[in-house]
């Protein structure tokens, strides 16, 4: 299995604290199958900064660790983005990161709202050749109030990523639901762990999968897969034979009034 959302670098963020996390965190990546990673850092969210030639460093510097501890893990450099304003303006200069060397950056919206500015911003994106992939679009209170904006969006081109806990129920029943019925929607194309930390926030991508497969069958659940791994050797997703599913009125009603 290959992951593309991870806090695994130490020290950054509110991911790993320390080297010792990290390793924790390698190392279970490893015992539950997962060969390769992208360390994801957030950037530009009100609290954290991790430009792009920062995280090439360290990943650098962590990859060479995992060597010498014997840790079989590839590890590629990546950021989650949260989106504003000048993202265009950063990318031209070099201050992101695509996922690994694959096309696509991973955009993390606020969890209240999308921003006005979105769809402008991924048009221009994908004429650039830079395909957004849209983190835990289940925890967005708009997108689950309002499916049929996250259709628009994959509709640009985007891609959708949802969290293994939040299909393992690990941020409660609700959300289960909401990621759920985004998977049976078509609406959403990967799964990954956003692993934080080894106690709380691990990977249980196996589970998430199994229950992939439980819901959509081992087809659907084996394409989520080949993408994660097309991402990973720098190559072109694909998505859906079917046309994503999404009415204009909201499907997570429940959810109006809750944030996350």
């Amino acid at each position: 299995m290959f992951d593309i959302h991870t806090h695994i670098l130490p020290g950054v963020d509110d991911g790993a604290q320390n080297l010792d996390e990290s390793l924790d965190l390698a190392r279970a990546a490893v015992a539950e199958g997962i060969t390769g990673l992208i360390a994801t850092p957030h950037h530009q969210n009100g609290r954290y900064w991790n430009d792009a030639a920062f995280v090439t460093a360290a990943v650098s510097v962590l990859q060479e660790i995992f060597r010498e501890k014997e840790i079989p893990l590839n590890l590629q450099a990546g950021q989650e983005i949260r989106v504003y304003p000048e993202l265009l303006d950063d990318l031209a200069a070099g201050k992101l990161l695509t996922l690994g060397n694959s096309p696509y950056l991973l955009i993390e919206f606020p969890t209240a709202n999308v921003p006005h500015y979105v769809s402008e911003l991924f048009y221009e994106l994908c004429l650039l050749g830079k395909i957004p992939v849209i983190a835990h679009p289940e925890r967005n209170t708009e997108l689950a109030n309002h499916p049929d904006r996250l259709k628009k969006l994959i509709d640009l081109g985007a891609y959708a990523q949802v969290t293994s806990h939040s299909i393992n129920g690990g941020f409660g029943r609700t959300v289960q639901t909401i990621s759920l019925k985004m998977l049976r929607s078509n609406l959403v194309h990967l799964v990954s762990s956003d692993a934080h930390h080894i106690d709380m926030r691990h990977f249980a991508l196996q589970e998430a999968y199994w229950r992939v497969q439980k819901e959509l069958g081992r087809e659907k659940c084996q394409h989520m897969k080949n993408n994660a791994e097309k991402i990973g050797m720098g190559e072109h997703m694909s998505k859906f034979w079917e046309e994503p599913v999404a009415s204009r009125k909201t499907f997570f009603s429940f959810f109006r009034s809750k944030s996350l």
